[in-house]
């Protein structure tokens, strides 16, 4: 068996050893998948033969990539596509195949000109068209037991995960099946979309071997087997755009206007869309899903929706004279001349296809990175006026209307949007938490355990405000964690002005603490502590710690929510959970519900002194 096992690797070696790719197949089998069957193992062989038909390699090239929408972000693991952005190996050479990334970004770092470039720790899937000859044995009996389709004479599909390592050693494991249903709808959406891809005639070829095409975007609705069906709905609808990215940055427009089902989650036009008549704060796309829902549970809780909604004025924030609504995000930052400009580019989803925390430089200095608003409508880099008024301690702030007064800000800037993250942290240090005030006015540094960020990591600047309002006392050290923080960035530290130090670290809470300087206070901002699948780990941590903790929720809902969940884990909130005096005064408008919903609407904390 070893001297077979060298031969066969050896006639691997000798038809693979040039061109993109990473090689021959491993030894990864779905039979050996936790929880596949049988019949959708040869649903995935009919895909992908499908796909091998149609011939992708004929134009397209490893520098094409696409971006890959595949029903919706909730419908996933960790409410996060697996996999949305591929491309297609083996057209100038090397192995007959198509790689699918985490990001656009990883993506890019394995393509190389002549070769796939092996990064230390990017995961991505790949597909490769093997002979049956050059298989390993696990693979050659699964296709005769279960009679699979062939895609090409003699060619069959061999799915795995591969991971290059430090050493540069490649490994490889079975994908699972979430992630093989994924890669599924892909091959038969890129299957009817890729022929209609037009070449750009004027922009001229990419290099020699590669012809450009026109921007595209192309959703279809994709049938699924009978045996992976998930929510009683057996259609999916997948997007496919090239260059990844380009359906939502075209698109951001008509999509605000969609609302979701509260009861099926089905798309519907808000023109199209009915509410509840009681509470009005459910959405449902037909008087059917309506009446079925209040039967099923909306009865019990419509009271209590419809006391949310009376309270909507007393969480509105009315001093300000922009616009307070987000209804449809683009058209309001348009209304404000900040679209697609400076830290605004992440309020809206026009550039949710780039990771958080890796939008593009912006050239110039503090005036840009606020979208080029006037002068008297953004915090400069200097320390406060306070009208010649002598102050002898940090700022102790009440509200947004005191900070723009000392800040001289007309009420006519939005800052308060993005700038609601460092005050609603400088708050918690300086009011609510009286170790870590009482270090800042001792001139201390306070250790801040910033959990699950997601836009705070492309608004860092904005935390140069947190350092103006010490006003000369103490310092803070930020540990922003989370798994959203890209590995690029990973260890990275940005000095935040001259008393604001901010780290980043990829990874889950509770895994990465131990490695971590001790913290003083944890926060935890729009945490979703329903939504999180890891904060189980991380709520046990923090109960066996005792460091204070501090959370923001959206919305009086969620705050209920977290409530129980914290309850679940043996915390209990300090004090009454109360309106944040800094939450955004910018309305949110949920897919599925017309609640209240502000950034960091309501703040509550556990381990903390009442």
């Amino acid at each position: 068996m070893e001297s077979h096992l060298k031969s066969l690797f050896g006639k691997c070696k000798e038809q693979f050893a040039s061109g993109p790719g990473l090689g021959p197949g491993s030894q990864a089998c779905l039979m050996k998948v936790d929880g596949i069957d049988p019949e959708f193992i040869k649903s995935i062989y009919k895909a992908a033969a499908a796909l091998y038909r149609s011939e992708p390699w004929k134009r397209l090239r490893p520098g094409h990539f696409f971006g890959v929408k595949v029903g919706k972000d909730r419908d996933w693991a960790g409410k996060k596509m697996p996999f949305p952005c591929a491309q297609f190996i083996g057209g100038d050479g090397g192995d007959i195949a198509f790689y699918m990334f985490r990001s656009e970004n990883d993506a890019k770092k394995m393509t190389g000109r002549r070769e796939t470039i092996r990064v230390p720790n990017v995961e991505l899937l790949r597909v490769t068209y093997d002979e049956e000859s050059l298989m390993f044995l696990p693979n050659r009996e699964m296709i005769k037991n279960l009679s699979l389709e062939q895609s090409g004479s003699h060619r069959f599909p061999v799915i795995d995960v591969g991971r290059c390592m430090p050493s540069g050693e490649l490994r490889f494991r079975n994908p699972r099946v979430e992630e093989l249903r994924f890669v599924y709808a892909f091959m038969k959406a890129i299957s009817m979309v890729h022929p209609l891809l037009q070449i750009d005639q004027e922009s001229g070829p990419i290099h020699p071997a590669m012809v450009g095409f026109e921007p595209f975007i192309e959703t279809v609705d994709v049938q699924w087997p009978p045996e992976v069906i998930k929510g009683g709905s057996d259609i999916v609808a997948v997007t496919i755009s090239h260059p990844p990215g380009r359906a939502y940055i075209e698109k951001a427009g008509s999509s605000d206007s969609i609302r979701a089902c509260a009861f099926c989650d089905k798309d519907v036009h808000a023109d199209h869309s009915l509410c509840c008549v009681w509470c009005t704060a459910l959405v449902y796309c037909s008087s059917i899903c309506q009446k079925q829902h209040w039967k099923d549970t909306h009865k019990s809780m419509c009271r209590h929706y419809q006391a949310v909604m009376e309270k909507e004025d007393e969480l509105a924030i009315k001093k300000f004279l922009f616009p307070c609504s987000a209804e449809q995000p683009c058209k309001w930052l348009e209304s404000l001349g900040i679209h697609q400009k400076g830290m605004w580019r992440r309020k809206c989803k026009c550039s949710s296809v780039c990771p958080f925390g890796l939008l593009p430089p912006v050239e110039g200095g503090l005036k840009e990175l606020w979208g080029g608003l006037d002068d008297i409508e953004y915090p400069h880099d200097t320390p406060f006026n306070n009208n010649n008024q002598t102050v002898s301690s940090p700022f102790l702030l009440s509200g947004w209307s005191e900070y723009y007064n000392l800040r001289s800000l007309s009420i006519a800037s939005p800052v308060a949007d993005i700038l609601s993250y460092p005050l609603t942290v400088y708050y918690i240090l300086t009011t609510l938490n009286i170790s870590s005030k009482n270090l800042i006015l001792e001139g201390k540094v306070v250790i801040v355990h910033y959990l699950g960020p997601e836009g705070e990591l492309d608004w860092i600047p904005s935390f140069v405000e947190l350092g103006h309002l010490l006003n000369g006392f103490g310092n803070v050290q930020i540990v922003m964690v989370g798994p959203k923080v890209p590995i690029s960035l990973s260890g990275a530290t940005s000095e935040v002005g001259t008393r604001v130090k901010v780290n980043l670290v990829n990874g889950i809470y509770q895994e990465e603490a131990s490695y971590l300087p001790s913290p003083h206070v944890i926060i935890a901002l729009n945490c979703g502590l329903k939504s999180y699948y890891s904060w189980g780990g991380a709520l046990d941590l923090i109960k066996s710690m005792g460091v204070p903790a501090f959370f923001t929720e959206q919305s009086e809902i969620a705050l209920l929510t977290a409530r129980q969940v914290l309850h679940n884990a043996e915390l209990l909130i300090t004090g009454h959970a109360t309106p944040n005096p800094f939450r955004s005064p910018v309305k949110n408008l949920g897919s599925s519900c017309n609640l209240p919903s502000y950034s960091n609407a309501f703040l509550f904390a556990v381990n903390s002194p009442a």
